[in-house]
């Protein structure tokens, strides 16, 4: 992982400004800020449905390692299914209330079919992820893939018979420069994606494609309310970065624009296959869809960018950056994808917490 901090000093006053995740360089709207003294620590929130869903299947990913190869929401029933490749772990899924499913191929297996993968079909215009639903690996092509790229990777899928199933994808695999409730630098537009706070300083995060190109950050075109400057950025290996507000936001509540409304954000957490999801963003606004696979890897032009959420939100240029969330839990940031909002698409997010995790912040 790859972590490029760059100070820029600047003494603007800081502008009134929402902003989430970004897909390409346009924004998207996500936390509201505005100048004054924060208030004093509220009570945690007690945790989500979902919240505790995605906290027992990490807790079982961690405890069963290679022995599973994944979990998911089953769509009939709601429950949380955890693949296993043994009886001891079954009985472990079931003891913390999921439901066990046995599968031909652990997670070690699928492990090294993507790495055979990273080093056989890295082009740009592919991806991959374990989809644990079919057990398998599932490797995606865009339309720029094809001549002697498509037979490379199709080679490549194909030594690994039934565990690898490819499919194509409409449109190319790009990153989002835009988003939500805009933000803007001298070299594009992108979306605010959270606030974000190490208890005595405030940031806001967004895509690493964003804040690889700017240094100084505004909340209108003309560039006169400014609001901060770029802290820190990581992209391509991740795709997250951090802004540093001028001044200190008076209102401690992170919010996202729902365009009609606002999402209040109290915490963050992981995403969970099948699980339902929103997105928010400047250009498409507000959009929802659902988890279709975690730890994906996508080649795209710039370079490859791993462990991000794929879902079937669509997204836009001027997307990048945004908030992807459930409820009032912060999920991730928005990094790229293909389609539109018109057609559909997929679309992958930067997880929050690894931005979180990575530069000592917090959600507020």
């Amino acid at each position: 992982m790859k972590h490029r901090h760059a100070r820029i000093r600047g003494t603007a006053a800081l502008g009134a400004a929402t902003g989430l995740v970004a897909t390409a360089l346009v924004a998207v709207p996500a936390a509201h800020a505005a100048p004054g003294a924060p208030a004093g620590p509220a009570a945690p929130p007690a945790p989500t449905p979902q919240a505790s869903t995605a906290k027992t299947a990490r807790t079982l990913a961690d405890t069963l390692g290679t022995r599973s190869a994944g979990a998911y929401l089953d769509k009939a029933t709601g429950k949380l299914v955890v693949t296993v490749t043994d009886a001891g772990a079954a009985s472990t899924v079931r003891a913390a209330g999921a439901e066990p499913r046995t599968v031909e191929r652990s997670g070690a297996d699928l492990k090294k079919v993507m790495a055979a993968l990273k080093r056989d079909a890295t082009v740009p215009g592919t991806a991959w992820a374990v989809d644990p639903v079919s057990n398998q690996v599932v490797l995606s092509m865009d339309s720029t893939v094809s001549g002697a790229k498509l037979k490379k990777v199709k080679a490549a899928a194909g030594k690994h018979g039934a565990a690898v199933r490819t499919r194509t994808v409409a449109g190319e695999f790009r990153t989002f420069t835009a988003g939500g409730e805009a933000i803007y630098t001298g070299g594009g537009r992108c979306s605010l994606g959270f606030n974000v706070t190490n208890g005595s300083e405030y940031f806001f995060l967004t895509a690493g494609h964003c804040t690889d190109i700017g240094g100084a950050w505004y909340s209108d075109a003309g560039n006169t309310q400014k609001l901060g400057d770029t802290d820190g950025s990581s992209f391509p290996g991740d795709d997250y970065g951090i802004v540093k507000y001028s001044g200190a936001p008076a209102d401690t509540q992170g919010v996202v624009s729902l365009y009609g409304g606002t999402q209040d954000i109290t915490g963050a957490g992981d995403a969970t296959v099948g699980q339902a999801v929103t997105r928010s963003g400047s250009t498409t606004q507000v959009h929802e869809g659902e988890v279709t696979a975690l730890d994906q890897t996508v080649n795209y032009a710039e370079g490859t960018v791993s462990g991000l959420i794929e879902t079937t939100v669509c997204a836009e240029p001027g997307d990048s950056g945004g908030s992807l969330f459930a409820g009032s839990t912060a999920l991730g940031l928005t990094s790229g994808g293909s389609g539109n909002c018109s057609s559909g698409g997929t679309t992958f997010f930067q997880p929050v917490g690894e931005a979180l995790s990575a530069y000592g912040v917090d959600i507020y």
